[in-house]
């Protein structure tokens, strides 16, 4: 009898977790644990920002790349991984916004949890992503962002106001037009 009561509270359980709008995925690759999102924008007011953790590292590519050079700038971050479905649904939409945006918006990715470069390198050739990606195997830099995004999060997006602080943010896949919507807000 305890039992039947301990597994009807863990399906109750289960069952309100999944209610929240988000819900946490199996791979193809057999990652577990991350969270994607339902593409909401979180926007904050320039007195409200809070400064974006000073990251940085090596680029899939081997280059050294660190958000303080990019400072003045505006900057979009995107976490992802190649083994995620919906990283590889908003890749386009990132691709279109970068293009779009042009050089006076600084573009970088967090690749995470991709034990081996290869199939990243893969995902950055398959879509033409065409900017940066610092590779963050254990999830290291992401666990910088704690108390703005979750470290299980992925896909999430920020964009990163001149200043070096937050101004908005996409946890789960993002659309061409809503990102260009946050770069401008964090401009205006």
């Amino acid at each position: 009898m305890r039992r039947t009561a301990v597994v009807v509270a863990a399906v109750a359980l289960l069952a309100t977790a999944c209610s929240s709008g988000e819900s946490t995925n199996e791979n193809r690759s057999g990652q577990t644990g991350f969270v994607s999102g339902n593409g909401n924008v979180s926007s904050f007011a320039a007195a409200d920002r809070k400064p974006a953790p000073d990251f940085g590292g090596d680029t899939l590519d081997g280059k050294a790349w660190k958000l303080a050079d990019h400072k003045g700038k505006v900057v979009v971050l995107n976490v992802w991984g190649s083994w995620c479905p919906p990283c590889r649904k908003e890749a386009p939409d990132l691709v279109a916004a970068h293009q779009q945006l042009g050089a006076g918006v600084e573009f970088i990715g967090l690749n995470t949890r991709d034990l081996d470069k290869a199939p990243a390198k893969k995902f950055v050739q398959e879509f033409g992503v065409g900017f940066p990606s610092l590779y963050d195997p254990s999830g290291k830099q992401l666990l910088g962002f704690r108390g703005q995004i979750s470290p299980s999060s992925i896909p999430s997006t920020l964009v990163i106001d001149k200043d070096g602080k937050v101004a908005s943010r996409v946890i789960g896949s993002v659309t061409t037009q809503t990102l260009l919507g946050m770069v401008k807000d964090a401009t205006g």
